[in-house]
């Protein structure tokens, strides 16, 4: 049933095509709401249609007044030439940067600007603090810090009118510093029409480290012509389905995010081509009769990121519960030697558990099983390959949310050296790569459009197997801890059986009469689970630890049931604009260096559903992270109380 299937899709799909179209896609500067965006938006209509497919583009407005849900919209922006020279010392002059030779050398939607300025040196200028004895007033401030931090501060407040980035944010153990000495950061404004605007440059670190010098050694002086424009426009998402035969308003999705600057080959030039290949093959071999036509219908769609996916699921949200299931690709191309990368399958948050990941990490395992022993009589991975926590930070976090309910895992790999940088480029991309990725998506998309009794069925056998691997794991963890000595604590084991229950009831999507299929599954699931709790509870006390003491903010969570007023993540782009400075520093200073705050406040709102309680929904991040921050959780709840997007009830 897959073998056949998966070997077909593997046989037709061509990673050297899908690198051509990397190679295609990289020409165009594909910066959200640009012409340069726009461009690579046809590029990938026309070869679409010119494969037979159903295509088109859709158009958003691109302006300040428009937001999709809760996430604001932007004007367009082109920029057509931006030079920084240094002026003063006048031995020392030079060109620091050229927007027509590297793009992601002007800080993305910087305003046009001619004219010469002072530079003025700070260490990140993230803190008021730094400013407190420098004058960056009518000046262009050097900074490593986060930019939109630094515009906030430097600019905003105390009056400078340009940024020279230099930062380079690492990636360990394959990016450390200075290992892109000579390469510049992708980096960029958000404008949401409320802030006062400014322009920037990206230098490399090397050439900060010089800049600095000087700086500490005397003046500078540099000059600025930036030739830029920003407008009411558009902005384009791309479209094309493959029909179902009996059920054609189901659908389940390919997506991939067709923004970024020039070149940005692997991210996500190459989760694009991916896509397109994937769209391609399953046209053709649908077409040619070696696959028969699925019973629903696979939809591709390329976007600018996460912005276009607001865009597209606020006009679509009739279709959204016919959405089946989708497949993030991101960043799905690397050469892995070049890279340091490996193939992540990053899971959807638990809030939403499905079939999806099983589903994924048995295609996987038939696809990546590519190497014979010495004595031919087994296989095993050339692929350095994955499976990871939910992180978010690219689309599928948004067709994940509970709201929505698209259950969507991301193919990513992760970490890339040259991520965001001047050096994602074309010979970073890998045409196996591109083949094993994109005949992976392929295959996922089609079992799910094609599935019905019989798959299904197979696929509930295959989720329980993978269900008693991981408790018998879990409960070997606890054995360990119980026969050194320490109380065992089987929360774990009941949290994944309630999430296995959960994901269980996705596959009435698949097939409308699974109900029987998964309860009697989950009953073989649960008697599994009560072995595994008698095995812990034999060799040791099998009981948690007593509770500690619950803090004020364990308290304060007791009292609090947070309900959703909107529909997707709630803090999209300009959501804490209406914050006051203040208020903005001390959420500045609150979610700086902890660890995985962005993640654990957007697990937070997807477990907000009006009946649980806030310490309820800490106890499940607790399961899900292994990371326990009840006040956390309580100020973004807090935050989204202020914002008017939640209320909270009793």
């Amino acid at each position: 049933m897959i073998k056949k299937r998966f070997s077909i899709i593997r046989s037709a799909y061509s990673g050297a095509a899908a690198k051509e179209d990397v190679a295609a896609i990289i020409r165009h500067h594909r910066i959200q709401a640009s012409p340069g965006h726009r461009a690579a938006a046809h590029y990938v209509l026309a070869e679409l249609q010119k494969a037979g497919l159903d295509a088109h583009i859709e158009t958003y407005p691109a302006n300040y007044q428009t937001k999709f849900w809760e996430s604001r919209s932007f004007q367009e922006w082109e920029a057509t030439s931006a030079a920084l020279h240094l002026i003063e010392p006048e031995g020392q002059a030079r060109k620091l940067a050229d927007f027509r030779e590297e793009k992601i050398s002007l800080i993305q939607r910087s305003i046009p600007f001619q004219g010469e300025a002072e530079v003025v040196l700070l260490e990140d200028g993230m803190e008021v603090a730094d400013y407190e004895e420098v004058d960056v007033a009518g000046k262009i401030v050097l900074s490593k810090g986060a930019v939109n931090r630094v515009r906030e501060l430097a600019v905003e407040r105390f009056g400078a009118i340009g940024i020279l980035f230099d930062g380079m944010n690492l990636a360990p153990p394959v990016r450390q510093p200075m290992d892109l000495a000579d390469a510049r950061q992708y980096t960029s404004f958000w404008w949401t029409g409320q802030e006062k605007q400014c322009f920037g440059f990206v230098l490399t670190p090397r050439q900060g480290q010089w800049l600095r010098g000087l700086l500490k050694k005397g003046r500078a002086r540099v000059g600025v012509d930036i030739q830029a424009r920003f407008y009411d426009g558009e902005i384009e998402v791309v479209t094309a389905v493959i029909p179902g035969t009996s059920h054609p308003e189901e659908q389940t999705l390919l997506v991939s995010h067709l923004c970024h600057p020039q070149p940005s080959a692997n991210d996500n030039a190459s989760g694009d081509a991916a896509n397109l290949e994937a769209a391609r093959t399953l046209k053709r071999l649908i077409d040619s009769g070696q696959l028969p036509p699925p019973k629903r219908s696979i939809r591709f769609l390329w976007m600018p990121e996460m912005t276009g996916s607001f865009a597209y699921l606020s006009r679509h949200e009739d279709e959204i519960s016919n959405m089946i299931a989708g497949l993030n690709l991101d960043m799905v191309g690397a050469d892995q030697e070049q890279t340091g990368a490996v193939m992540v399958l990053e899971r959807p948050p638990d809030a939403a558990a499905s079939f999806t990941v099983d589903l994924v990490e048995r295609l996987r395992e038939e696809l990546f099983d590519d190497v014979q022993t010495y004595g031919g009589l087994g296989s095993y991975p050339h692929f350095r390959y994955t499976t990871s926590v939910f992180t978010g930070g690219s689309d599928h976090y948004i067709f994940s949310d509970p709201t929505v309910g698209v259950p969507m895992p991301m193919l990513i790999q992760w970490p890339d050296k040259f991520y965001h940088s001047t050096f994602d480029t074309l010979e970073k991309v890998s045409p196996a790569t591109l083949n094993r990725s994109g005949s992976l998506a392929a295959t996922y998309a089609y079992f799910i459009a094609s599935a019905g009794e019989k798959e299904t069925t197979w696929l509930a056998y295959e989720m329980l197997a993978r269900f008693q691997a991981r408790q018998a794991q879990l409960a070997q963890s606890q054995i360990t801890v119980a026969l050194a000595g320490s109380s065992g604590d089987l929360r774990q084991l009941d949290y994944q059986l309630a999430r296995f229950h959960a994901g269980l009831a996705t596959l009435s999507r698949l097939w409308a009469d699974a109900g029987s299929v998964a309860a009697a599954i989950y009953d073989e699931a649960a008697q599994f689970t009560e072995l595994a709790r008698a095995r812990v509870r034999s060799l040791g006390s099998g009981d948690p630890a007593p509770p500690s003491e619950p803090d004020e903010w364990e308290k304060q969570a007791a009292t609090m049931v947070p309900k959703r007023k909107y529909r997707g993540p709630g803090l999209g782009i300009g959501g804490t604009t209406a914050l006051t400075p203040q208020e903005k520093d001390a959420l500045f200073q609150f979610m700086k260096g902890r660890a995985g705050a962005y993640t654990i406040g957007t697990l937070a709102e997807y477990w907000a559903d009006g009946k649980r309680t806030a310490l309820e929904i800490i106890d499940r991040i607790e399961m899900e992270t292994g990371i326990r921050t009840a006040e956390l959780v309580v100020r973004r709840f807090e935050l989204l109380e202020q914002l008017e997007l939640i209320t909270f009830g009793g």
